[in-house]
């Protein structure tokens, strides 16, 4: 499994130099295109819809390599849909503050806020922040209740990117998810921050699904939910040196809630550390779900900062009581390794794996653990249920004693 690791990590890594290299010589032999030129007035938060719109049609029929620029200063955007394909590599510089509309009825539903999608050779750079004003939002949000979490938008979508980079922006106060990424291939996030208060419901950082060779490096995100979730069809996902906190980690999952699934697979987390969170490291599973793979699943070298659990295989998942039967998951989850985890527990288990009773976990390897319960009531504890690890290195706690359920 350690090979396997390391290669997706060095083909993410390279696929991240080649990107870089190849919009910074697109960017040489560029033509600048600025929404200044489009119309706008200059004024404290001017609506810049229509320029932008008008701009962003003009350099993605550019047949050579553009350069669309959003100045600095501070704009209103309504809901948006800047689509391709383009004729040439376009490359998005956001210098200033974008502001959402407060009011979420001033969006369709089931949309995001601002979408990318179908572009080849898209960047999107420039020290700008995304700023959805979800404040008014959040106490409008009913995923408790119905289940569904799909009525307020999301910050930013990219939606079909081929060959894509999205460096240095700022996503902030997101009405719902503050990335969400789908049907993507040769995405790479750098340096990407990513701010919402700890009681924002369902702001999660980025969210992948059905998307390969993804790669999200040295970013920081503070978040009401998942820092960095991975859904159905992901696929060669590299996270590195992310700082997430406060949030609820980062998890692959929820898996299991829709019919066919596409498999999940080739998933590596390392160089990473967890301030303060629900989570560390988790993968999760709906409880009486669809049958659904995943597998290649590899979380090294983690620091975590009085986590709540540190550790988790959760295939019993069912947010707000939601599943119709208790019945045992049916999704398969193998090849899974948790490698040299270290730091504090604000809660006495540290790590626990909770496996199946339908379809146990197969080759889950533990290597390497020290954490340390910050509590006065006792050590920290580990716990296994539907699965046999196999144990390396240092143990602490204790390494779980394999163990069946009785569901």
């Amino acid at each position: 499994m350690g090979m396997e690791s390391h290669c997706i990590a060095a083909l993410c890594a390279l696929v991240t130099h080649l990107l870089v290299a190849s919009f910074v010589q697109s960017a040489a032999d560029s033509v600048t295109f600025s929404i200044a030129n489009y119309g706008l007035k200059g004024t404290e938060d001017e609506d810049i819809t229509k320029a932008f719109s008008v701009a962003w049609k003009a350099a993605c029929s550019s047949t050579s390599p553009s350069k669309l620029i959003v100045p600095k200063g501070t704009y209103v955007l309504r809901q948006v849909v800047f689509e391709g394909p383009c004729k040439a590599p376009l490359e998005l510089q956001v210098h200033g503050t974008i502001k959402a509309p407060e009011d979420p009825s001033d969006f369709i539903e089931k949309a995001g806020w601002i979408s990318f999608q179908r572009i080849d050779r898209f960047a999107l750079v420039g020290n700008g922040t995304f700023d959805g004003q979800g404040s008014t939002a959040w106490s409008q949000n009913d995923c408790h209740k119905t289940g569904e979490c799909n009525k307020l938008p999301i910050n930013i979508r990219f939606n079909f990117i081929t060959n894509g980079l999205v460096q240095d922006i700022t996503s902030l106060n997101s009405k719902l998810f503050h990335i969400n990424v789908l049907g993507c291939n040769n995405l790479t996030f750098s340096r990407v921050n990513i701010k919402a208060p700890e009681d924002s419901p369902n702001t999660d950082g980025i969210h992948i699904g059905r998307s390969k060779n993804i790669n999200i490096t040295d970013s920081v995100m503070s978040t009401g939910d998942d820092c960095i979730s991975m859904g159905r069809g992901s696929e060669n996902i590299a996270i590195e040196r992310v700082k997430c906190g406060p949030g609820h980690g980062i998890s692959v999952g929820s898996l299991g809630r829709y019919t066919k699934e596409e498999p999940v697979s080739g998933i590596i987390v390392r160089n990473c550390t967890f301030f303060n969170t629900d989570n560390g490291v988790r993968v999760k599973t709906w409880m009486s779900s669809e049958k659904a793979i995943a597998t290649g699943l590899y979380f090294q070298d983690i620091a975590v900062v009085n986590v709540s659990n540190p550790v988790v295989i959760d295939q019993e998942y069912c947010p707000y009581n939601h599943c119709k039967a208790k019945k045992p998951s049916q999704v398969k989850l193998s090849n899974i390794s948790f490698r040299n985890i270290h730091g504090t527990s604000s809660t006495q288990m540290a790590m626990k794996l909770a496996c199946s009773s339908g379809v146990p976990c197969e080759n889950v390897e533990i290597s390497d653990i020290d954490i340390k319960y910050t509590g006065s009531d006792g050590d920290s504890m580990s716990d296994c249920t539907n699965v046999s690890p196999k144990i390396f290195g240092k143990q602490y706690p204790s390494p779980c004693v394999a163990a069946n359920s009785s569901s």
